[in-house]
């Protein structure tokens, strides 16, 4: 058996070698490589990811795993793991391998496909790679043998457990909450954003964006800041997290924004318990946890007072205009509502909002309500309907995330259940510890220790289930993010 344990690692070892390398070719394709380069990086993607493929589908690989799963004895972590790679080979074996590399090939050409249809608006350029995606999606799934509801099926690849008809219900409850507050601001319409709309070079943007990054506490000796037209985080290993962000000349806290969501997946990723790094657990729970640790750094931690309270009295480079502005003014400033056409610069109320809209986009596709070559005026009508806006163009509208260019259909929902898990671990926090005080201090890694202990350090070691039980005493409840969007606009608007 001793054998078998070492052959397991070994081929761990190789697998995790060719995901590093995937992570590599996938950070270049984003930040770096010219057009003209697009085409073969598509290849040695697709090339590498049939190598995987053909490692875990193995029957070497298969017999391994049985006769492991047999042992009673065998550790935590390695039983863990097996429990997790069962479950993806279950998913990837029914995939023929001609089909697996094509789509990993079409994924990472569609990025390049997108970004020009974007910077063209041109949807019609983008229309029929996206629409192989999404059959491709669908096609994966019926392979599993489901053929109802298939998007219940995608949903729980990303968070177990979860399925349409729980995010309907979820939805809704948001929607009933959040539209009729929505409606009570505009009528009491402030402009606290003109304070902070001022312009800042792309130099002193990206120094501040390293400053906020250290100040939070993500380590730039195991990390590294970057630009891609979409922010993103990339992790090789846990000593190289990758993240970008970007600079908009005019809007200077919007990569201040992106830069702390991005470092809050970041501090996740570097936070896995060091037993964990060469294991497939060395990763988030879930999605969705991983989006509560981004939305937490962003949202609960950025967008408050406090936090601007510590980075005023303590960092050594801030924009010169700061100081001129008093911390009533910063924080109305950034936390002004204000409906608006991008998910990304979207304020903290209607995000979900935004959420909403694809996951419904997404949801109609894959039932054959909704045509790919319709989703210009389906994606139009549905902000009009919950944010009341319309963009005037594709590429500030349905062009604009870069999620299904990847193939992330379902990816999504996980931005509104890390806002609702977020609330739960403040509130658990909260009877830990001191936050406002902590963040007036500067004391943030009291904050990031915190959730490096109860979080962070067991990788894929727990479910989501797992973690949030442990650390909040229940499940999803979206009743302390409501509350928490109540309380803190109806202060805010008076």
């Amino acid at each position: 058996m001793e054998g078998k344990i070492k052959r397991f690692r070994e081929m761990i070892k190789e697998k995790k070698t060719i995901d590093s390398m995937l992570a590599l070719l996938q950070w270049d394709l984003e930040t770096q490589a010219p057009k003209g380069g697009y085409k073969l990086l598509s290849e040695m993607i697709g090339e590498l990811s049939l190598r995987s493929y053909n490692l875990t589908t193995s029957e070497e690989f298969l017999e391994i795993l049985t006769e492991l799963k047999k042992q009673k004895n065998i550790d935590e972590i390695t039983k863990r793991e097996i429990e997790l790679l069962e479950e993806e080979i279950e998913k990837i074996k029914v995939i023929p391998s001609e089909e697996y590399k094509l789509y990993s090939e079409l994924t990472a050409k569609a990025q390049g496909i997108w970004e020009m249809a974007r910077e063209k608006n041109d949807f019609e350029s983008f229309a029929p790679i996206l629409e192989q995606i999404f059959n491709f999606n669908k096609k994966f799934i019926e392979y599993r043998g489901v053929k109802d509801d298939i998007y219940s099926e995608i949903l729980n690849d990303y968070e177990k457990g979860m399925n349409v008809k729980k995010l309907d219900k979820f939805f809704e409850e948001l929607k009933k909450e959040i539209v009729p507050l929505l409606k009570d601001i505009k009528e009491n319409k402030r402009d606290f954003q003109k304070k902070i709309k001022f312009q800042v070079s792309e130099f002193e943007q990206r120094l501040f964006s390293e400053e906020v990054l250290k100040y939070i506490g993500f380590d730039l000796e195991r990390g590294v800041l970057s630009e891609s037209a979409h922010p993103f985080t990339l992790t090789v290993n846990k000593d190289d997290v990758r993240l970008t962000t970007r600079y908009l000349e005019e809007l200077p806290f919007s990569s201040v924004f992106s830069t702390i969501h991005e470092g809050g997946h970041g501090m996740y990723e570097q936070g896995v318990a060091e037993e964990l790094k060469d294991t497939i657990l060395s990763d988030g729970a879930s999605m969705g946890i991983h989006e509560s640790q981004s939305r937490f750094y962003e949202n609960v931690i950025g967008r408050s007072k406090e936090f601007w309270c510590g980075v005023l009295g303590k960092s050594k480079f801030k924009y010169d205009k700061l100081s001129e502005l008093s911390l009533e003014e910063i924080y109305k400033g950034i936390n002004e509502v204000s409906p608006s056409l991008i998910r990304v610069e979207a304020d903290e109320l209607t995000y979900s909002l935004h959420v909403m809209v694809r996951y419904e986009i997404e949801k109609g596709i894959l039932s054959g309500e909704y045509l790919i070559k319709d989703l210009p005026k389906i994606w139009n009508d549905k902000m009009y309907e919950y944010l009341g806006v319309t963009p005037k163009t594709d590429s500030e509208g349905v062009l604009q995330d870069v999620h299904w260019s990847c193939g992330l259909i379902g990816y999504f929902p996980s931005y509104a259940l890390g806002n609702v898990y977020s609330l739960q671990i403040l509130n658990a926090m909260k009877k830990d510890i001191n936050i406002e005080g902590a963040l007036e201090r500067g004391e943030l890694k009291i904050i990031r220790e915190w959730l490096k202990e109860k979080i962070h350090r067991y990788g894929k070691l727990k479910t989501p289930k797992e973690i949030m039980l442990s650390v909040t005493g229940e499940e999803l409840n979206p009743v302390y993010y409501i509350e928490y969007l109540k309380n803190k606009y109806k202060n805010i608007y008076n």
